[in-house]
This record gives C-alpha cells, structure tokens and sequence, in this order.
C-alpha cells in the first residue's frame, strides 16, 4: 500500500474533493492542502452534520489527524480565525493545525482591489468571488507581498506593511477609493497574530519528517485543473495550479515522494463562474442534475452550471496531473434519467478534435460529440459494491473507464461519509 496520495478535482473545481479527503483521512496522518484560499470550499457530511470548510483541510475534524495548510497557499488570517471558532462553536476543538510560515498573506486591500478590478472589466468577466486571492498570488511573484511567517516578528512585518501600503494606496487613490490605514491593518493584523502564532511553522520540515516516518500524507488541492492558471481555460481560471505536478513546489518536498494521484470527477459536469462550457445544458435536464444535486457554490451560494461528463476534458486532466485512478462523486444524482450522455470528443470548425484548444475563441466553437447509454431508474444511494449496482450503471463506469484508461477507484452514492463504494484500494 502506498502512502503519499494526492487527490485532484478533474474539471472546474466543485467535484466532491472534500468528501473524499475526509473518507481517506481517515487512514490519515497528515493532511496537507497546497493551494488556493478560502475563494473555494469543501462540504463535508457525516453523522447527519455538514461542515462547510473554505481554508481549513479537511482532517481538521479528527484530533490524530496533522492538518498543514502549506506554502502554496494563500492565507486569510481573518477567515481562518472565522472558520475555527465557527469549527469550535460546534464541538470541533481537539485539532492539530499547523499553518506554513511561507504561505502568502490575504490583505484587507486585496479584496478592495479584487472587487474594483472586476468591476473594471466590464461585460468580461472572470468570475471572481472578489476575495482577494488573485493580488494576494500577484503581490507574492512581484515579491511586495506579506507572509504568514511575518506575523511572528512585529518589527518586519511593520515595514513590510509599510512598503505594501505606499504601493497599495497610490493605486486606491488614482481609482478614486479610500485609502487604508497603517495603524488600523497593524492593529488588527497583530491581534490575529496572537490567535493563530502558535500555529505557524517550516511546514516543509514537518511533511518531510512524517514522510520519513513512513507516515501517511494526504493533498488535498481546492478547485480543479480545468482552473488552472496554466492548464485551465485561461484566462477564466483560479490564480494557482490545482495540479499533482504543483504538489512539490507547494510543500516544499520532492516530486519523488507522490505515491497515487487520485481524480476525482463528478458522474456529469459543473462549474461556476464565466468561461465555455462545451457539453452545458439548459432546461429540465439542466434543473433536475442540478437540483438532485444541489449544485450550488459551497462558499458563493451562486447556482452552478451543468453539462454531461466531458471526457475531453478528464484526459486533459489526466495528462497533466498524471491520474492513477478516478473517484466518481454524486453518481446517484444520475438516476432516474431515460438516457445519459458522455463527451468523448468535440468538433471544432468541422474537424473531430479530442485535445482541448488553448484559447478561448476556439475553445467557444468547440460542439461535444457524445455516445448515448441507457439511464437507470434505480435508487442506489444503499448499494455497498459494484456488483450491487443496475446493469446500465456498471456500463457508464465500465464506458468511462474504457475511453479514459484510468481505472474508478471509488464511487460516491450520496453525502455521506458512508454512502462511499471502495473499488480499489489506493491508500
């Protein structure tokens, strides 16, 4: 059995990725998250509760369990504090949390700016939730940004903020917005500091010693690869890599150390926000996925669109993040439909083409060509094997499986921790 896994969401984010951290977390020693902030969340159900995480990994809910928010993250100090009292106030306080002293820092004038450049776009936009985290990622690479190590040393972070604010409030003015104030930043951000100081360290060196230990590790990314910020459909993407391949970069360990990439995909397809959708759908088909499914932002609350599975864009996944196996999530959801119909290529100005198109334009033009396979009207949110699955069920998987080559490691039936089918065990 190996135990380094990684689990990838395989399309636009929203698949199901926290479900299936907590289910192998369970097996767990670590849990790290190595990318992205609180723009994305994971629902977790169990015992008849649901948790709503947007920063915190999802381990966090068992006290063995050392969850690591590593340094390819980009930190809310002030949601972070939210989410543990919100965690707290409902029973969740024995937890092992470690916080990287490397991970970039979500600033008030972030989600200022955030909002204002969106706005600036006018009729093109991206799709933000306005929460800062892409100049969180741009002040990081133009190296003006602050950390999360900083908070550790009033002095440095003084000046730190001090250099930032000069920049940040030069470009408030010219967009004609209220500047920000250095005694009131400091002041807030130093009282975070003695709330979560205790939890900031080199989490590179404590991945690396559990690796050593021969302990279990689990990364969890937030959204998915078709976010990507260089392997999604740019410019409608997330301000990081969800990637297996970003693992190493973001942790601070070597890539030798990935044992299994899991990919977890959603039985159809979703996404929220702007961007091509090659396979969406409108009308009742569109209302009863998204309805069974509940298909509404986890963080956002805006509805999400639905389209059939695109496997076009699963083995462009594949591809780029090195898939072992797939974890098929809300597959129940699918029940109840006459026929099902999955994208195994698109056509692009009268060409059959099975690789996506790096630009928008030719991605738009892009029309789904599908196969059509029978539905199944039996509820299978009880069933516990493969076996016990409807005839027409076994074929949609055995169908993916066959034009992807990537064998479905674990299936999901329903919300809960328990409603999760084992078909091979990867960890």
């Amino acid at each position: 059995m190996k135990n380094r896994l990684v689990v990838v969401g395989t399309q636009w984010g929203d698949e199901g990725k926290g479900k299936i951290t907590d289910y192998y977390a369970c097996n767990a020693d670590v849990v790290v998250r190595y990318q992205g902030g609180n723009n994305a969340g994971h629902t977790i159900t169990f015992d008849g509760q649901r948790f709503a995480l947007q920063s915190i990994p999802s381990g966090i809910f068992k006290p063995n369990i050392k969850n690591v928010m590593a340094n390819g993250m980009v930190v809310n100090p002030v949601s972070v504090v939210s989410e543990l009292e919100a965690l707290e106030n409902r029973g969740i306080k024995d937890y092992k949390l470690y916080i990287s002293n490397r991970a970039a820092m979500v600033m008030p004038y972030h989600s200022v700016l955030d909002g204002a450049m969106e706005a600036m776009k006018g009729g093109k936009l991206i799709g933000t939730t306005k929460k800062g985290i892409g100049p969180t990622y741009a002040d990081k690479y133009d190296r003006i940004g602050l950390r999360m190590g900083d908070l550790l040393d009033p002095e440095y972070f003084a000046m730190r903020l001090r250099d930032a604010l000069t920049e940040k409030n030069m470009i408030l003015r010219m967009l004609g917005m209220e500047e920000m104030t250095f005694d009131a930043i400091y002041t807030q951000y130093m009282a975070l500091a003695d709330r979560l100081g205790k939890y900031i360290c080199d989490t590179s060196v404590l991945i690396n010693e559990e690796i050593a230990k021969g302990s279990k590790v689990l990364f969890e990314g937030a959204q998915g690869v078709m976010l990507c910020i260089d392997h999604g459909t740019y410019p409608y993407v997330t301000s990081s890599s969800p990637t297996a391949a970003s693992v190493p970069q973001n942790t601070g360990i070597a890539p030798r150390y990935i044992d299994n990439v899991l990919g977890v995909c959603k039985a159809y397809t979703t996404r929220v926000g702007e961007g091509p959708f090659p396979t969406e759908l409108d009308g009742d088909i569109a209302n009863y996925i998204r309805e069974r499914g509940h298909e509404y932002g986890t963080v956002t609350g805006r509805p999400r669109r639905v389209g059939w599975l695109d496997l076009v864009v699963l083995n462009h996944a594949r591809r780029v993040s090195g898939l072992d196996y797939l974890s098929l999530m809300l597959f129940d959801v699918l029940s109840g439909l006459d026929t099902v119909k999955i994208c195994v290529a698109y056509e692009l100005d009268g060409k059959r083409i099975d690789i996506m198109p790096s630009t928008i334009p030719q991605f738009q033009r892009c029309k789904p060509v599908y196969v059509e396979l029978p539905g199944w009207k039996e509820d299978i949110t009880d069933v516990k094997s493969f076996n016990e699955l409807p005839e027409a069920a076994k074929n949609y998987i055995r169908k993916i499986e066959e034009l992807t080559g990537i064998k479905v490691a674990v299936m999901s039936v329903g919300p809960d921790r328990l409603q999760t089918v084992t078909l091979h065990d990867i960890f």
